[in-house]
């Protein structure tokens, strides 16, 4: 291990022989769709149980858990990665630790789990994101100590999370910002985002995605000595397996689309990332860990780095956190042969593409979160999965998934593919 830290440039880490042993997330519903009633912990079971028997590791061999979530969106959300851990069937003995850093969190428990490996504290660790945006709910601040006269105040928690009070406007606004520093049009950002959807609806129909997908279902988690979870999916709703996010569209129909943040900007509802529901997991091992198993990883956990920026340009985080991965790991950008960055704004990913000079055939090449969506918490387990699974499909040696992060930050890390043919 090496680990670096740097007020000007942010923080790194590299690791020795920890492994992604292998992960599955769940479909994406599309906001107030087919999954707006599942707890985010309901989410979070699903993809957790599914990721163990995929990766081939046994609830009782897991160390530790670690869970990422942003919005409280249940009555046990205090609870939730300890609910997770338990009714996918961990010891009742392991703990389960929250982590947090808005956008970057799915990235975080990767590299959390990672670091508790390195310290010797886990050989094992379950790693899960889990959110539930349907279900953000409208809150009273203090009303528990009353009201002025007339006044009751009540707020949507969904669209405060979106605005980011110390940059004095929503984080969209931070988008159209590196629109004008970069002179970028709506006409880029709406190819932007007609080539997302139609990577991913092509991604879709060929069932690319097939493979890192759970089914969900109507179901009842059991556990001895524990209350029973019941789950409901709507209707007749069976073997729900795809994300509903993704559509066939046309650059017509995305220019007929208003602007949401300025009546002169250049972002859309059809060129900004959905907003969903869902949830991922993956297993983390050591190399003696795989070794005595017998597991078979899907990559390396190699380094990763995170910083901060002017929450103004927040959406151009990207771009100083992999430049100082590239920089601490000793490569360049074109060692690098697939990014998956999360495409909060059609604009912050076209300013990352210009400002690392990025070639778009090496960029979220199945879609981004404009096409699938952006599950707050889940979404770096999503791009990671995505990515180092074309990773063995191409026969590429390194990747790098990042994500913007709310507030003015960026993380990055850098898998390699293990499976080289």
């Amino acid at each position: 291990m090496k680990s670096y830290h740097n007020k000007e440039k942010g923080i790194a880490i590299s690791f020795d022989d920890i492994f992604l042993v292998n992960g599955i997330r769940t479909p994406f519903g599309k906001f107030c769709g087919t999954l707006a009633n599942v707890s985010p912990t309901d989410l979070g079971i699903f993809a957790s149980k599914a990721a163990l028997l995929k990766s081939g590791v046994e609830p009782d061999d897991i160390d530790q858990a670690i869970i990422a979530n942003i919005g409280q969106a249940s009555g046990d959300a205090y609870f939730l990665p300890r609910h997770i851990a338990l009714y996918a069937g961990l010891p009742i003995t392991v703990p389960s630790l929250m982590v947090q850093r808005i956008c970057a969190s799915g990235f975080e428990t990767l590299i959390t789990a990672a670091e508790q490996i390195t310290l010797k504290k886990a050989a094992l660790v379950l790693c899960c994101g889990t959110e539930n945006m349907s279900l953000a709910p409208t809150v009273s601040f203090g009303n528990r100590m009353g009201y002025p006269l007339g006044r009751p105040v009540f707020k949507d928690m969904l669209w405060e999370a979106l605005d980011d009070t110390a940059a004095g406007y929503p984080m969209g606004f931070t988008a159209e910002n590196v629109a004008k520093k970069h002179q970028i049009t709506r006409e880029q950002c709406d190819a932007f985002a007609y080539l997302s959807f139609q990577r991913a609806f092509n991604a879709q129909k060929n069932e690319i995605f097939k493979d890192e997908i759970t089914p969900i279902n109507s179901t009842v988690f059991e556990r001895e000595g524990l209350k029973s979870r019941k789950v409901r999916l709507p209707g007749a709703v069976k073997d729900f397996r795809v994300d509903e996010q993704i559509r066939d569209t046309s650059l017509e129909s995305l220019a007929k689309l208003q602007t949401v943040f300025s009546e002169v900007g250049v972002l859309t509802a059809g060129n900004c990332s959905g907003i969903v529901d869902g949830s991922g997991a993956a297993v983390v091992a050591d190399l003696s860990t795989v070794q005595a198993k017998g597991l078979k990883p899907i990559a390396k956990i190699v380094a990763a780095a995170t910083c901060g920026i002017d929450p103004k340009l927040m959406g151009l985080a990207p771009v100083p956190a992999i430049k100082l991965l590239l920089e601490f790991t000793g490569l360049n950008i074109e060692d690098i042969g697939l990014f998956e960055i999360n495409e909060a704004f059609s604009a912050q990913l076209i300013g990352c593409e210009i400002e690392l000079g990025l070639d778009r055939e090496k960029l979220n090449v199945n879609g981004g979160a404009i096409a699938i969506g952006h599950p707050l918490a889940a979404s770096g387990l999503r791009l990671s999965l995505t990515m180092i699974r074309e990773m063995n499909l191409r026969n590429v040696k390194y990747g790098i998934a990042s994500a913007c992060i709310g507030g003015g930050q960026g993380t990055a890390i850098l898998f390699e593919n293990i499976n080289m043919k």
